[in-house]
């Protein structure tokens, strides 16, 4: 008969769908009971898709019983909201005086989202919001060579005070470690930084927050969705089709923890001939279109590839705040238009 603890380590090689991380790992097995022949596993889901219930449950039963095959096995799943998060940190009790909460994602890497998120951020403090912008891509933060902070944030005797720039409150990893010293951390403390960087800042109230996210679909993407109750998700993606088969991971990822997904920005949609005037389609043109019909997102905008926002970026001047009437700061402004409309209206 297998112990409690073979039977978790058993558990630990099924993973919660729609991810790579494992159920144990992710926090929804509660408990563990053998009766003789038979094993219970306690399972509580942070969702409240019957979907994710029923394949949680299939797995579990499956694997165990491939396992042991002599046993009888009954996965009971229940759902809920606002569960403990890891490290037993209350959903809804982070961030409690922002009013919007927004992660800022990709499939891949190399799309330029960063760079999106740094001139949405920028864009929507002109409308007049109050915006804050958290660097959660603790493995390659960017945010403070693209809003070009070279300072450490202050510390009032309780807590961090965030960098203001461009009428935007930041804060980044990259604020507090080397720029030059690589982060190898495992998903503990990542999960555990995270959650600092919202708790041990003095963040203030605030109309929105976006959070600028690592690439792909692991342990910031999990403790985000957790810890707190994001109000939408926005996906970048250039138009070929490498990267868009990343992004609809993405967009999935989002559904399958409902977080409603805000749309889709093609980026690098297309490059226009400083010299010619004519408009080149380098990446292929419309994928991002077609895919957002395909699968009921919206298309929030096309941005277009341009030298002005690389400079901008490498300079930590965006192009949003510094040639704001140009087509390229334009395009940021009918987006952070379009994700406020939608949030207001949600």
């Amino acid at each position: 008969m297998p112990s409690k603890q073979e039977i978790v380590d058993q558990l630990k090689e099924v993973s919660y769908p729609g991810f790579t991380r494992d159920i144990v790992s992710f926090g929804v097995v509660s408990d563990v009971v053998i009766d003789g022949n038979n094993i219970a596993v306690i399972i509580n889901l942070k969702s409240q898709d019957p979907k994710i219930a029923e394949q949680v449950k299939k797995d579990v039963e499956a694997h165990l019983k491939d396992k042991n095959n002599d046993m009888t096995i009954e996965a009971k799943v229940s759902l809920q909201q606002a569960a403990p998060a890891a490290g037993g940190v209350q959903q809804m009790s982070l961030l409690k005086d922002v009013k919007y909460k927004v992660a800022v994602a990709s499939g891949k890497g190399g799309v330029g989202k960063s760079t999106v998120a740094v001139n949405l951020a920028v864009a929507m403090a002109k409308q007049g919001l109050k915006v804050g912008l958290l660097d959660a891509d603790i493995y390659g933060p960017s945010i403070p060579l693209m809003l070009g902070v070279t300072e450490q944030p202050k510390f009032d005797g309780e807590k961090l005070i965030p960098i203001e720039k461009f009428g935007v409150k930041l804060m980044s990893l990259g604020f507090l470690v080397d720029s030059n010293d690589p982060v190898i951390w495992r998903g503990a403390l990542v999960t555990r930084a995270l959650q600092q960087l919202m708790t041990d800042v003095k963040w203030g109230d605030l109309d929105v927050m976006l959070f600028d996210m690592p690439p792909g679909t692991g342990d910031a993407q999990l403790t985000l969705s957790q810890s707190v109750a994001l109000d939408g998700a926005i996906i970048v993606s250039t138009p070929q089709d490498v990267a868009l088969a990343d992004a609809v991971k993405g967009v999935q990822m989002f559904r399958k923890v409902n977080v409603p997904i805000l749309g889709v920005i093609e980026n690098m949609s297309y490059f226009v001939c400083a010299h010619c005037g004519g408009r080149h389609e380098i990446f292929d043109h419309g994928g991002v279109e077609r895919e957002c019909k395909r699968i009921g997102a919206d298309l929030l905008g096309e941005i277009p590839l341009d030298a002005e926002i690389r400079i901008g970026g490498d300079k930590g001047i965006p192009v949003v705040s510094d040639s704001e009437n140009k087509p390229q700061a334009i395009a940021f402004q009918e987006v952070a238009k379009k994700v406020s409309e939608k949030l207001n209206n949600n």
